[in-house]
């Protein structure tokens, strides 16, 4: 059976409900509130860049990235449960990358909780590397973080030889 194809394109206020529904299945009692989500927006895209993923069924999941100076960061990416394993979330990382890279960030970080496996995969797949933990990060659970970084720097001299 095929997969049903995948669209990404730059989220609105007017998604802002689906979004919601998506980060309290996801994320539960540490989903982001709707003022976040909003304010996050509103800085889009002078300093952010907010996507949704999506296919025949709707929003399959979105991601957003902090992206100014040299840095970024991977602020959230979350995929709903029922669309695991379709590269939806490698997709939404792959196109923050790129705008990174757009943006002249050499390096890009991101937080991920300890627990995630799965996360922590997708994120290794795509080059990047544990680099410490901030405890207690996440609230309320009080569940660490793992922080990882990629050097798009590297990346971009490997590309090109």
């Amino acid at each position: 059976m095929s997969q049903p194809a995948i669209g990404l394109r730059l989220m609105t206020m007017a998604d802002l409900d689906a979004i919601l529904q998506l980060e309290h299945a996801v994320f539960g009692a540490e989903a982001w509130t709707r003022q976040m989500l909003a304010g996050e927006l509103e800085q889009q895209p002078a300093s952010r860049y907010y996507l949704i993923a999506e296919d025949d069924g709707g929003i399959a999941g979105y991601a957003g990235m902090l992206g100014a100076g040299w840095q970024g960061d991977v602020l959230t990416l979350a995929v709903a449960t029922d669309r695991w394993g379709r590269g939806i979330g490698s997709a939404l990382l792959r196109a923050l990358l790129a705008e990174a890279v757009r943006r002249g960030c050499t390096e890009v970080f991101l937080e991920v909780r300890a627990d995630n496996s799965r996360a922590q995969d997708l994120y290794r797949r795509h080059e990047f590397t544990e680099i410490g933990i901030r405890r207690g990060y996440y609230q309320p659970s009080g569940a660490d973080a793992l922080v990882m970084r990629r050097n798009l720097a590297a990346a971009a001299t490997r590309e090109q030889t």
